[in-house]
């Protein structure tokens, strides 16, 4: 029981010599720049970015010349090849109506039972179809894409 009391007695003490004294002072961080050297910094990473940003503009100009030019040049190509594949689709729906219509007496393509559609115009005008005559022979999924293709882009 004495050693107990004793060791509650025991205090701790500080180290010899003493405890090193607490710093209060203010100590300035390090300059590794004055003012002149930023400002001189800034203006030169600035001129540096404005060089290399009218090259790059310049560049973009080029190219949307160049795909401009391009698409100007390819445009009546493709336009063609739509006109192309347009033609070529009535054709295969008149050859279908053939083939379709081929038991049925007295019957004429492009004609109701041998009578013309339109009578105010002359034989040999195309008349575009609408919209359902033009994939009237197609599948019922290829005419769903198309006809709601505005609603995707």
């Amino acid at each position: 029981m004495v050693e107990a009391c004793q060791a509650l007695k025991k205090q701790d003490l500080p180290p010899p010599g003493g405890y090193k004294p607490i710093p209060f002072k203010r100590i300035p961080a390090k300059t590794f720049f004055n003012g002149y050297a930023m400002f001189a910094g800034y203006i030169g990473i600035t001129a540096g970015a404005m060089y290399l940003y009218r090259l790059n503009c310049k560049q973009i100009k080029r190219d949307e010349i160049e795909m401009r030019s391009a698409k100007m040049a390819i445009y009546p190509m493709i336009i063609a090849e739509r006109d192309r594949e347009f033609l070529k689709q009535i054709r295969r729906n008149r050859d279908e109506e053939a083939k379709l219509m081929a038991d049925v007496p007295g019957w004429e393509v492009g004609t109701y039972y041998g009578e013309p559609v339109y009578t105010n115009i002359p034989p040999d005008t195309l008349v575009e179809p609408i919209f359902h005559e033009y994939y009237a022979h197609s599948s019922p999924k290829e005419w769903y894409r198309r006809a709601h293709l505005k609603l995707w882009s």
